[in-house]
């Protein structure tokens, strides 16, 4: 049986070396259909990239992470890996913290395994502590683990999220410190940042002061006083205000479908960045 997600593909699969520039676009999952056939399908509709989520746990066998990643290589598809929600660096419980770091070294152990660079997160909560308590407690837990990293010889990023509420740490300025004390990666979602804010987003600017390699994420939102509600279908109209900033820099960049239809939206978004060069060459 062919979806028909993949009989649209056929139409507009898109090179990067047509973008001329490396953003990588591709879903978040194998949308129920196991990692082995995610890849096949994302290569198969011409898309780049695939995150592997370990949101409920890091249930993979280190073997099976190897033949994934082995195939992922052979087609040319980009691997990250999502670690488990239930992650807070920043607890006054020492087992919880305790807890949250192995997460998110599982996740790490089975992203090198696989070949995938970027290990996403979200880092806490706020709760009672100031925002400047959190920062360092969370902080100082992703140093821990960038140590323990460097001594397994893992090839991996640590990338903490931005995140979609207020109660959430994970402010874009937050997470640019980190990357800057730290050293470790981001992930700019988008659409977080899009919730957090109430709407009010000026991509030009926050394009600008990142660094020209990040993973980022992306899809349609919708959101309320205390910010993110939940994930929607992503519209071209909705994504084209970031392609545009997007195409006008020369950027290595991940960026993941994260709609309730990731491959479906994903295609749509390479589409929308392909259409925009195109359009800014004829210019």
């Amino acid at each position: 049986m062919r979806l028909c997600g993949d009989i649209k593909a056929k139409n507009i699969q898109i090179s990067n070396s047509e973008l001329k520039f490396m953003i990588r676009v591709g879903p978040a999952g194998s949308d129920g259909k196991g990692n082995l056939e995610g890849v096949q399908r994302v290569a198969r509709m011409g898309l780049d990239c695939m995150e592997v989520e370990f949101v409920y746990g890091v249930r993979m066998r280190p073997e099976d992470a190897g033949k994934i990643g082995a195939l992922a290589a052979e087609k040319g598809v980009m691997l990250s890996v999502h670690a488990p929600y239930y992650i807070n660096l920043a607890s006054d419980e020492t087992e919880k913290i305790a807890a949250s770091k192995k997460r998110i070294i599982d996740a790490c152990e089975r992203a090198h395994a696989l070949g995938a660079q970027n290990v996403v997160f979200h880092a806490g909560f706020y709760q009672k502590r100031s925002a400047e308590e959190t920062y360092c407690r969370v902080r100082d837990a992703i140093e821990e683990i960038q140590d323990y990293i460097l001594k397994k010889k893992w090839k991996v990023d640590l990338c903490p999220e931005t995140t979609g509420k207020a109660s959430q740490f994970g402010s874009m300025e937050e997470i640019e410190n980190l990357m800057k004390e730290t050293g470790c990666g981001i992930t700019v979602d988008f659409s977080h940042l899009y919730a957090r804010q109430q709407g009010k987003i000026d991509y030009a600017k926050l394009i600008k002061n990142l660094p020209k390699r990040f993973h980022a994420h992306f899809s349609g939102i919708e959101y309320g006083e205390k910010g993110e509600k939940k994930h929607v279908v992503t519209t071209r109209k909705f994504f084209e205000p970031l392609a545009r900033q997007l195409v006008k820099r020369k950027l290595d960049v991940t960026l993941i479908s994260e709609s309730p239809q990731p491959y479906k939206d994903g295609i749509m978004m390479k589409k929308v960045l392909h259409d925009l060069l195109r359009s800014k060459r004829s210019s």
